[in-house]
């Protein structure tokens, strides 16, 4: 047994369902987590049903009376506490994550430290939880408005980020007052465990309620039933956008609040101003990182023609020297794809974009197991394959002319998360970024498409959702607005200079 899985508590498991001071089995079948790395089982859990899921509601309903009077700045330091935990874990969990996902051992660690820093981040908000003063226009009246937690936030992750955007949401989440039930990904269930596990410590040792935290480990009915519950005042949910389509559909039914990350199929523009040495390590981790996994992954390359055959030249030769194997190596830059299924996707998509005029210029091939290699395609347009998000490290190469051909194939897709220009020209970096530029959620000049920092809301439009997690005012998500009017005269004036006399 991996000496991290023992430093997590996790040789022994056997629940599926934790309220953050109970664990027990789910009421369902046994799920066996293996890694993607060798195929090997790590241990197993029980999943969850819906008869689990009521039990949680309740639990979550009764934390949440509680929880919503503490002061937001003592929550913050509840989550203060939950950061230390975290840091003192990184290594462990950094370590879980790259086995049972298949990430590297740096973009493990790069994970559980978005742990850590939106910790940080949530601590300060938890004091800048920020209403509005306004004018009225009555005398001797006063207007403010104000924000009260929304109740219980269900968070649905995907299992390419395990921990990392479930923290974005829970942490957020809790500062300003909520309880969470959180769904994490049947294919990396190990990993919510431990964190899970991590807080617990916390909840016990503040004797905060049980149901602040309320780990479910499930298959899509769980899903389903926090889309569909009327006491589930948002779901905040990242996967597909089939996936999302559906949690929007079942929560504005009942005309509940949903946040929704969902795919991505971002671009780098390279004009012929570019500074290359730049250009090239941000396309290479944009595209291979995390196998290609990720919903921020560079898969379009948008050439201006006359850098094309360098910049070409030089990708190869970068992809050359891609080291691919073990995750847990840090020697290591590639690790496996998910699945079997996943390389499946990958060699469709090669076959697919090769059918439809593509060449391929490196990789396109599998390896054994869950590995491929890394693969860039040269694609004489931007054709249906192309549009399509494939969850592997598959870069396509397409050329342009004229700046505005450049901004008509960027947004010629229908994802519009995460984006990027290479340039010196400081006209076509504020171009791209205009009413005119990009239309994606991200738009960045001189750095690649992956990597966000916590800071800033990360999100984006058209298929990937419209949603804000993470940083600047995202928390406004997670709740309530409150218009609130207050009469300190002796007299009642009506707005609108309206006459009531009795």
């Amino acid at each position: 047994m991996k000496e991290f899985i023992r430093d997590l508590g996790l040789e022994n498991i056997n629940y599926g369902y934790s309220t953050g001071l109970k664990n027990r089995a789910g009421a369902g079948e046994e799920l066996i987590s293996y890694s993607p790395a060798d195929q090997t089982p790590i241990a197993s859990t029980t999943l969850c049903t819906t008869t689990d899921f009521e039990e949680a509601i309740q639990a979550a309903k009764s934390a949440y009376v509680q929880w919503r009077n503490v002061p937001a700045p003592k929550r913050g330091e509840i989550v203060r506490q939950m950061g230390e935990a975290f840091r003192k874990n990184k290594q462990a969990l950094g370590q879980l994550v790259s086995y049972e996902m298949g990430k590297s051992l740096q973009e493990g660690l790069g994970e559980v430290q978005e742990i850590i820093d939106i910790c940080d981040f949530a601590v300060g908000l938890s004091r800048q939880l920020y209403g509005l003063t306004m004018h009225s226009e009555r005398p001797e009246h006063r207007m403010y408005e104000q924000y009260h937690p929304l109740g219980i936030v269900g968070i649905i992750s995907a299992f390419n980020f395990p921990v990392a955007v479930w923290s974005w949401n829970a942490m957020i989440a809790w500062v300003c007052g909520n309880v969470c039930i959180w769904k994490p990904s049947e294919k990396t269930p190990l990993s919510a465990i431990a964190c899970q596990n991590i807080i617990s410590s916390v909840i016990e040792s503040n004797q905060l309620p049980e149901g602040l935290s309320t780990l479910l480990i499930g298959g899509p009915e769980i899903g389903q039933a926090l889309s569909s519950h009327e006491d589930v005042a948002l779901v905040s949910a990242t996967g597909s956008t089939r996936m999302g389509k559906a949690v929007a559909k079942t929560v504005a039914s009942r005309l509940g609040k949903y946040l929704l990350e969902l795919g991505g199929n971002n671009s780098i523009i390279v004009t012929e101003n570019a500074d290359l040495n730049l250009t090239v390590p941000a396309v290479v981790f944009g595209a291979v990182g995390t196998a290609g996994q990720r919903c921020t992954t560079t898969r379009r390359l948008i050439v201006h023609q006359s850098v094309k055959e360098e910049l070409t030249q030089r990708l190869v030769k970068a992809y050359g020297q891609l080291k691919i194997g073990d995750p847990l190596d840090p020697a290591h830059h590639v690790g496996p794809l998910i699945d079997q299924d996943a390389v499946l996707n990958y060699t469709n998509a090669i076959e697919a974009a090769v059918a439809q005029g593509g060449e391929i210029l490196f990789g396109g091939e599998v390896l054994e197991g869950n590995y491929v290699l890394p693969t860039i395609i040269d694609m004489p347009a931007q054709t249906e394959i192309v549009k399509h998000e494939t969850f592997a490290p598959i870069l396509y190469i397409l050329t342009y002319e004229d700046w505005n051909d450049a901004i008509f194939l960027q947004n010629d897709v229908p994802q519009g998360l995460s984006s990027a220009v290479f340039t010196q020209n400081i006209r076509e970096a504020e171009r791209f970024l205009s009413a005119n530029g990009s239309d994606c959620g991200i738009a960045n000049v001189n750095i690649g498409t992956s990597g966000a920092e916590i800071g800033g809301a990360f999100g984006g439009e058209k298929e990937t959702g419209g949603g804000r997690e993470s940083g600047s005012d995202a928390w406004k998500a997670y709740m309530r607005r409150q218009t609130n009017t207050i009469n300190y005269g002796t007299t009642l004036p009506l707005a609108q200079g309206i006459k009531f006399d009795l």
